[in-house]
């Protein structure tokens, strides 16, 4: 059963991710890992992949890690935990381990919408009992800001840049929430660290179904994104507030809302502090700036008539 999140008790549990990490000041990174792990309320054992988090967090003999970790290649994380969590199933069976162990996996949005996906689809398909976490920071940050399938369009990344013979990254992002619910796994979430409560609910959630999960975070980079250092959260709202990184859940193909904004706000106020769209606002760029507009007004629209759509089935019911 659930515990309430409850502030006070929350900073009284011992630290799973501890400080004196390598992430550069300001990172969303850190702080979604911090959540997911103070969420947690069951012994973990944690894969990482390849990137910003791991070669930040385990430098020659030192550790940020307070659990059993282990560092996957950039491709394999969920088929590493994978095989992990089938020989704690096969040590339970045979009576030589009694401990109620959950298994979360960590990797970046180039871990995994590009170099992972294959093992990351196929140990959800085969239905292993983990989490997936994907920190999404739109990029392959660690390696030179090269554009990611999920680097937003617009963005200007060291391969997708802006000059006289291009504007940024001319692709939408590919929705790993939505491509990993059509694997019609138990849950599929999407948090914002800038909702912390929201977060670590899903997280509690997630870690409390039985079968393969994944949650999708959005993790702002002041780097790529060249913003503040200060900002990772007000960034993390503002995505949140102008629907392109929207709240909801996918619960045994249910699809939920957990978060409306009260007033939707334009695109542009979660672009315009970042660096890397600052030609969207320059003269000429007026159309790019609305196909993007026009593209979270969509799917923020599909989202509401798919929970719409299942809410009235529920009622029929």
């Amino acid at each position: 059963m659930l515990t309430p999140l409850n502030l006070r008790e929350l900073s009284k549990q011992p630290e799973l991710f501890a400080p004196g990490h390598r992430m550069c000041t300001g990172c969303g990174a850190p702080i979604v890992v911090k959540m997911v792990m103070m969420a947690a309320q069951y012994p973990l054992v944690v894969a990482n992949a390849t990137g910003c988090l791991e070669v930040s967090t385990s430098i020659d003999s030192f550790t940020s890690w307070k659990t059993p970790w282990i560092h996957s290649a950039f491709e394999n994380a969920a088929a590493t935990l994978a095989g992990v969590e089938t020989m704690y199933r096969s040590l339970k069976k045979q009576g030589k381990i009694s401990d109620d162990i959950r298994f979360i996996a960590f990797g970046g949005d180039g871990g995994t919408a590009d170099i992972g996906f294959q093992s990351l689809s196929g140990a959800m398909e085969r239905g292993h009992d983990m989490t997936y976490i994907c920190y999404d920071n739109g990029a392959y940050m660690n390696t030179g800001i090269q554009r990611s399938s999920a680097t937003p369009f617009g963005a200007d990344t060291a391969t997708s840049p802006v000059g006289s013979e291009s504007q940024g990254k001319l692709q939408q992002r590919k929705d790993m929430t939505r491509i990993m619910a059509a694997h019609g796994i138990p849950y599929v979430a999407q948090a914002s660290p800038g909702n912390w409560q929201d977060l670590m609910k899903k997280v509690r959630k997630a870690l409390d179904i039985r079968g393969p999960k994944f949650i999708n975070i959005i993790a702002p980079c002041n780097r790529g994104w060249r913003t503040r250092n200060d900002d990772a959260i007000q960034l993390s709202r503002l995505a949140v507030e102008t629907c392109y990184w929207p709240l909801y859940e996918v619960e045994n193909g249910v699809t939920r809302i957990t978060f409306t904004p009260r007033e939707k706000k334009p695109l542009a106020e979660f672009l315009k502090p970042q660096g890397r769209f600052k030609h969207l606002f320059q003269p000429g760029n007026e159309l790019m700036l609305a196909e993007a507009q026009s593209h979270v007004d969509a799917s923020w629209e599909r989202l509401q008539r798919e929970q719409a759509m299942y809410a009235h089935q529920e009622k029929c019911e």
